[in-house]
């Protein structure tokens, strides 16, 4: 019997090997659209170019930012150089702004939380580009839509109630001595910073939260007094920079932060403090004629929210530009929460001690409410 009916011929041919050319090729690629996927969805990298959350976050800081914790925002300019910032060697665009998307989030962990450290594009900046596209800051979630911000002597406060600092927040304060000299080192240890002394007796000093009760019972300290512009002196600097608002960092509002549905009536003080969302962050034409106000060419008395808006201040609070001189921040340039700590680096010594061990993988704690 044949029973070469029950045999099948071998046609498959052996495909050809890569070439190592080719398997590197492959796996940049591979890398390149995984770390893309993880950077837009998951986390991005952080640096902190500032001084204004210290000592909270330190200049120097590497930070890593969850986007799942808000969830993460679509790419609004889709045609960009990944890995990069929006320019680079001076003024050199690394995105085309030719199609823009409309702002949209996938769900996420949460929503953003008082108490938060918050990644997110700076909302007043005056280059004209992408929302996605401008410069990243952080800083401290104290107001969220809906409620009434009031600065007083420096306190933040929210539809009434104390808004809590972070444990390392830093204020200015005027120390006062007998005469006798503060022990640096110790000074050092509390991370307290002297900025000025008399000669005499003396001293502005930079102290964090939670060293202002050892630093009041030094032995030699008589007094230590917080530095405040007083109420009603005017800061011209501060948002809305209008001479209908009598207020400065320390004393400032109250002031309603918007959310969406939010119905406000339209007069010369809400004008002032909400021009600016109207116009540029919801995309509407305001116009002032004698006593009327026209939004896209129409008589209005009043106005509707579009979006959410958050109020940010940074911990270190005679040293940040933040809410208080430039407004709200929109919900559509939130990037993500900060969780971690992966790195840090001390520009400022020596090449053996320039990295803050102390400071690895440490997580960034929300300032409980």
């Amino acid at each position: 019997m044949n029973w070469k009916f029950l045999s099948r011929k071998k046609t498959d041919t052996a495909k050809p090997k890569k070439s190592k050319t080719r398997e590197w090729i492959d796996a940049i690629l591979f890398a390149l659209v995984a770390s893309t996927i993880i950077r837009g969805l998951l986390f991005s990298a952080f640096a902190i170019p500032s001084a204004s959350m210290e000592g909270s976050l330190m200049t120097g800081d590497y930070l890593f930012v969850s986007k799942l914790s808000y969830g993460a925002r679509m790419p609004m300019t889709p045609v960009a150089i990944p890995f990069t910032e929006s320019t680079i060697y001076g003024n050199m665009k690394t995105y085309w702004d030719g199609i823009q998307l409309p702002y949209y989030r996938l769900p996420g962990l949460g929503d953003v939380k008082k108490g938060d450290a918050v990644v997110f594009n700076y909302p007043a900046e005056t280059v004209p580009r992408p929302v996605d596209m401008r410069v990243h800051y952080i800083k401290r979630c104290v107001g969220l839509p809906g409620e009434t911000v009031t600065i007083v002597n420096g306190q933040a406060y929210t539809d009434g109630k104390i808004v809590k600092n972070a444990p390392q927040a830093q204020t200015s304060y005027l120390v006062v001595t007998n005469g006798t000299p503060l022990n640096q080192d110790v000074l050092t240890d509390l991370h307290v910073e002297v900025r000025g002394f008399d000669g005499t007796s003396t001293y502005e000093m930079v102290i964090p939260t939670d060293s202002y009760s050892q630093v009041k019972n030094f032995s030699n300290v008589k007094s230590v007094t917080q530095v405040n512009e007083p109420k009603g002196e005017v800061d011209s600097q501060v948002f809305p920079k209008n001479a209908l608002f009598k207020w400065n960092q320390d004393n400032y509002g109250p002031i309603l932060i918007p959310k969406k549905g939010t119905v406000i009536q339209l007069n010369d003080s809400t004008v002032a403090l909400y021009s600016r969302a109207i116009e540029v962050y919801e995309h509407n034409k305001l116009e002032i004629k004698g006593k009327e106000v026209f939004i896209n060419d129409k008589k209005a008395d009043n106005y509707t929210f579009k979006m959410n808006y958050y109020w940010m201040m940074g911990d270190n609070r005679h040293n940040s530009v933040d809410s208080r001189f430039w407004g709200f921040v929109p919900e559509d340039h939130i990037v993500g929460k900060a969780v971690i700590t992966w790195m840090s680096i001390d520009s400022t010594q020596s090449f053996f001690k320039k990295i803050r061990w102390n400071r690895i993988f440490r997580p960034i704690p929300r300032v409980e409410q």
